[in-house]
């Protein structure tokens, strides 16, 4: 998985998503999303840093399906509840 923490005045914004979906596009109907290094970063994560990054974020931007999973494990969201872009699951979690 790749990992990217943004940080703003809010706090902390993850974006994590799987390896093979960097650098890709997909598209559902007229929607169409670009998993770019810009966002997502260009360094590999672990499953612990990935742990460890969402325990502390504010907000998070997951893309694929071992991302979604880690988020799934940890209680933050049901995989029931995510949107599929290209068949692929995608999640976007804000704290309030």
């Amino acid at each position: 998985m790749y990992l990217k923490v943004h940080r703003t005045p809010q706090g902390e914004v993850v974006a994590v998503c799987d390896a093979d979906l960097l650098n890709t596009t997909l598209s559902h109907g007229d929607v169409q999303i670009a998993v770019t290094p810009a966002f997502y970063g260009t360094e590999r994560a672990t499953e612990e840093e990935v742990r460890a990054a969402l325990e502390q974020a504010c907000n998070v931007n997951l893309m694929g399906k071992k991302a979604v999973g880690i988020a799934v494990s940890m209680g933050l969201i049901t995989e029931e509840g995510c949107l599929r872009v290209g068949g692929v699951p995608h999640a976007i979690i804000i704290a309030v």
